[in-house]
């Protein structure tokens, strides 16, 4: 794995791998972790970036304009080297841009910038996406960060996930890792979710719509990370059982559907850029001081 680049301030340091623009740490000053460490017994993921699609596609398989492309879940970027394009002592900026490689399974010229920024105790994620072709762009779009669970000096605590909305937001399981056609009512009560790892028997808990723009993840009477989300109207929670993680993961576009169209442009929230067109997708979280 490439080095990664360290940011760093007087409350927080980040390491940001090039391959995937995927975080390897974070640290407070007190020195603790607060991001999963890539175990590969449960997990080797961290932070992963996730474009051209968010989720499976039936049998790993795109349709774009009917030709099929083969797709892994998640989509390329997680698995590609990012460009350092600038870095300071606080930010720091990685670009992927089309190849051969890429348009032989994503026939697309994309420009998709990653950029992790620190001010104070508080974590701010950014990504610009740009079509740089002369033809309409689908994509889907999504982060996947998993935080320690229990949190640093929660140990022993109830873990809540409590949304800023007081909202509860109807459930969409997953069946074969594609989206289900029901629904189920939802877990939170009044914006509270209270974590069991027997929520994530059947994976993970999506919810696409209704979550809002910002969340807690905290320990009952212990350390709360604060949440705040930009163009990311998808939210899913997702553990494998008895594993010491919580990935909260806000998207732009879900898994498809199953048994839906296999169309990349006809998956549920599918951002479509005209040429020369950009969208911004970005997430921060405040830790403890």
């Amino acid at each position: 794995m490439p080095d990664p680049i360290r940011i760093a301030n007087a409350d927080l340091s980040i390491d940001v791998s090039p391959l995937g623009a995927e975080m390897q740490s974070i640290t407070t000053a007190d020195g603790k972790a607060w991001l999963w460490n890539g175990d590969a017994a449960f997990w080797t993921g961290r932070s992963p970036v996730l474009f051209p699609i968010v989720g499976k596609a039936p049998d790993d398989t795109l349709l774009i304009d009917g030709t099929a492309y083969p797709m892994a879940q998640h989509g390329f970027a997680r698995r590609r080297e990012f460009a350092l394009e600038s870095t300071t002592a606080t930010v720091c900026r990685h670009v992927l841009e089309a190849s051969d490689e890429t348009r032989s399974v994503y026939p697309f010229d994309f420009r998709l910038a990653v950029e992790h920024g620190i001010e104070g105790r508080t974590l701010t994620v950014s990504a610009d996406v740009e079509n740089r072709g002369d033809t309409p762009m689908p994509f889907g779009f999504g982060y996947h960060p998993a935080f320690l669970w229990p949190l640093r000096g929660g140990a022993g605590k109830p873990h809540t996930v409590t949304l800023d909305n007081a909202a509860e937001p109807e459930r969409q399981p997953l069946e074969k890792g594609l989206l289900s056609a029901t629904r189920t009512p939802s877990p939170f009560i009044k914006g509270r979710l209270v974590l069991a790892q027997d929520q994530f028997l059947d994976d993970a808990m999506v919810f696409p719509k209704g979550a809002g723009d910002g969340l807690t993840y905290a320990a009952d009477g212990g350390p709360a990370l604060e949440f705040r989300f930009e163009n990311l109207p998808n939210l899913a929670l997702w553990t494998k059982p008895g594993a010491p993680f919580l990935c909260i993961e806000p998207w732009h576009g879900t898994a498809a559907e199953f048994g839906g169209s296999r169309e990349l442009k006809d998956r549920p929230f599918t951002t479509v850029l005209l040429p020369g067109e950009s969208r911004r997708f970005a997430f921060s979280v405040t830790f403890p001081g």
